[in-house]
């Protein structure tokens, strides 16, 4: 009939029809008290209880408001499902009067409906905090950098609910990290905040992260430093945007009394070693991950894949890593798709043979097409989601999984021990696993250790980890709370699957989206879902190099974007080139219903659609000449696991006081210690500017040597990217780039 959420559905960037705005108001604020009611329902009241009695304050109905969480549907399945869980719900509203500090109040709602009866809500707090100098431990490491009399705490009755300071920032300073970010690789000047979330396209234009830290490197001509929020919680960064020397921090406290701030010194590159050995280090992957993955989601059917790998060996196209997305029944996550079995009604794993694959079905011998694609060389990585789906109601195995998860306590739970039901737009009402909890993560995997050690299946897509909303749930069995356990769950997610990898021989390579401060030690990283935009592509260069600022090695994008129609053949050909230069080179496309046609981002389908007879030459060059960078690109991620320099890195780690370097930080990196790249962004380009930075450099494409400390002008004939080589390192490399096929 009516329901009030004080915190709504807790989404990071946006409120809803049944909550409480804000939710935890400051000393003098008012807050807009908001109820969702049945049609049923013909008046609401607030009783409101304060210093001055309790009043009684009528609500406003929905006709007198029109909300504005709207999304629009701009393309796409997922696009069509986000933008219906956004969508405009009318709602009752009133507005408090204003909240003074210390004063708990109290307050209902009381709904009459159409027939006359009344409904009553249980009774709600709200108290407003105040800030102060008081309130709790900060411990900066070297406190030098603390602003004097900047330290605030806001306070509630509860206790400190958040701390603010602030870090002195000298001129020319440039700050780069909070992991993984889209719009800017120089932060300066921005806020922003640090928060798991699903940003599903844009990512660049909104400012949200799938992969957020609460870290910063700032470098200046004088030296470097960085800091480290010690925290999973929830942080905000003003850096120098009201004060231009000062970063001013906050970070959610949910009670505690303490927070502690890491300050490391040094060059660039040792300070994300520094942050890196606190963070988690990253381990080696095998040379494999280098080499170009494949990936559709509409490839559902052995019969598919195997057309695909032909066409693969039919254009002289070679690949290394096969992802399948749409394999399984889309129920379990752990049945391939038209299998037939008995059901385990005690939640627990099957093995190969307990399966039987129709000759006539879907995948009809899933092990003969991994022996298949092992003997042409290619790897195999398996989709997955952290989730048990509960629309529509599960059948079969997934609803006997449902019920063993719940019963054994495998899953994210409210505060009141209730199983956790996911907010969010992508799989609605799922329920979540708790994989902070060591026999969850056990249970979780036995599942799926027959793929691993009887399929032989050689990672996995470790896809969403973004799903967990809510101060109050309790993660690891209990021991963890709310945003905490929310903001690690991708990390968690990541490692579980490769700790199973690893326990069956193989390396731990997976492939996530999401993840957070301790994701460098855990597999591979793409820059999550986009369109097949110019905007996308250049954010994609930008995120790869903020990743690598935070420690990730092993990052890429779905090239071109994975969304909407084929990209045209220039953005598809400078995409490519850009992205056999990154660590990881792989293209992908959005599920589109099977509607012809076909929206692949194979390089057959792009030169089928867009009529350009540039496109299969032209990426078979750069697939190749990815083959070839194989043994070089190993051996930089080697050095960068090491504890080196990222593999792919902003100028500034190798030329941190190089002021003309900031000035395309946003458009060249660089790819190990020898290689600079300067993606062609923009359509229309028949040549291109780079900077090269002090030293001698070589143009690869023409063993040409070039002066650096300058800005040069080259041709960009639509099968070259610039690349410019150290001149100490080209006659290494020279070979790499000689007589490459088209």
């Amino acid at each position: 009939m009516i329901r009030h959420r004080p915190f709504g559905s807790e989404h990071p960037y946006a409120v809803t029809g049944d909550q409480r705005v804000p939710a935890l108001p400051v000393d003098g604020e008012t807050c807009e008290l908001r109820v969702r009611a049945s049609a049923a329902v013909a008046s609401v009241v607030c009783e409101w209880s304060g210093p001055s009695g309790v009043e009684t304050w009528p609500l406003l109905p929905p006709s007198s408001m029109i909300g504005d969480d709207g999304a629009g549907d701009d393309g796409g399945h997922l696009a069509a499902a986000q933008a219906r869980s956004l969508a405009d719900r009318s709602y009752w509203s009133v507005q408090t009067p204003p909240l003074a500090a210390g004063t708990v109040y109290r307050y209902r709602f009381v709904a009459t409906l159409s027939s006359g009866a009344v409904r009553r809500t249980r009774w709600y707090e709200v108290s407003a905090g105040a800030w102060s100098a008081r309130g709790g431990s900060l411990t900066v490491d070297d406190g030098d950098r603390l602003v004097p009399g900047s330290v605030e705490w806001l306070t509630g009755p509860e206790g400190p609910r958040r701390v603010r300071f602030a870090l002195r920032l000298a001129p020319g300073e440039h700050v780069v990290g909070f992991g993984e970010r889209y719009d800017a690789v120089d932060q300066r000047g921005r806020t922003l905040d640090a928060v798991v979330f699903e940003q599903y396209k844009a990512q660049g234009a909104h400012g949200r992260t799938y992969l957020p830290m609460p870290f910063a490197l700032v470098v200046g001509a004088a030296g470097s430093w960085g800091l480290h929020v010690r925290t999973a919680r929830r942080t905000w960064y003003d850096v120098g945007a009201t004060t231009p020397d000062r970063l001013v921090v906050e970070a959610e406290l949910d009670g505690d009394d303490a927070l502690s701030v890491g300050v490391f010194s040094g060059s660039p590159a040792s300070v994300v070693r520094e942050f890196v050995a606190e963070a988690g280090r990253p381990e080696e992957l095998p040379d494999w991950v280098f080499r170009l993955w494949a990936s559709g989601n509409e490839w559902n059917t052995q019969a598919r894949v195997m057309a695909e790998l032909d066409a693969h060996r039919e254009h002289d196209i070679p690949v290394g890593a096969l992802v399948i997305e749409a394999w399984s029944d889309e129920s379990t996550f752990t049945a391939f798709r038209d299998a037939q079995y008995e059901v385990n009604e005690d939640g627990g794993p099957h093995r190969l043979a307990d399966f039987t694959f129709p000759a006539d079905g879907a995948w009809p011998d899933p092990r003969g097409m991994v022996s298949e694609l092992h003997a042409r060389d290619v790897k195999v990585l398996l989709w997955q989601i952290p989730l048990l789906k509960m629309r529509p109601h599960p059948r079969g195995q997934l609803a006997a999984d449902a019920r063993a998860a719940v019963a054994g306590g495998f899953v994210v739970t409210e505060a009141d021990g209730r199983p956790y039901r996911n907010r969010g737009w992508w799989f609605p009402l799922a329920l979540m696993p708790d994989l902070a909890s060591e026999k969850a993560r056990d249970w979780w995997t036995s599942k799926r250790r027959y793929l691993v050690e009887e399929l032989g299946i050689d990672g996995f897509k470790t896809d969403g980890g973004e799903h967990a909303w809510g101060r109050d749930l309790r993660h690891g069995s209990g021991s963890v709370r709310g945003i905490a356990g929310n903001d690690r769950f991708p990390v968690e997610y990541a490692r579980t699957y490769g700790d199973l990898l690893r326990s069956a021989g193989k390396a731990p390579v997976t492939f996530s989206r999401a993840g957070f401060t301790g994701s460098q030690a855990h597999g591979a990283f793409w820059a999550g879902d986009e369109d097949s935009t110019w905007d996308g592509f250049r954010s994609a260069v930008v995120a790869g190099v903020t990743a690598g600022a935070c420690g990730i090695v092993y990052w890429g994008w779905d090239l071109a974007g994975f969304s909407g129609d084929v990209p045209d053949a220039e953005l598809y050909l400078r995409a490519a080139a850009a992205s056999a230069f990154m660590p990881i080179m792989q293209y992908h496309s959005e599920f589109n219903h099977h509607r012809l046609p076909l929206r692949d981002r194979t390089p057959w389908n792009v030169a089928s659609r867009t009529g350009d007879d540039r496109v299969l030459p032209a990426f078979r060059r750069f697939a190749h000449l990815r083959e070839r960078l194989v043994p070089y690109l190993s051996a930089s991620a080697a050095s960068a696991v090491a504890g080196g320099a990222p593999l792919m890195r902003g100028l500034f780690f190798d030329h941190p006081g190089d002021a003309a370097a900031w000035e395309v930080v946003d458009r060249e990196f660089l790819l190990g210690d020898s290689l600079l790249v300067a993606p062609v962004l923009s359509p229309g380009a028949s040549s291109w500017e780079v900077y090269l930075p002090a030293g001698d450099w070589v143009d690869v494409w023409t063993g040409t040597p070039v002066a650096g400390g300058r800005t040069v002008t080259r041709p960009v004939p639509i099968d070259e990217v610039p690349v410019y080589c150290r001149a100490s390192a080209w006659p290494e490399l020279r070979e790499v780039f000689a007589d490459l096929p088209g």
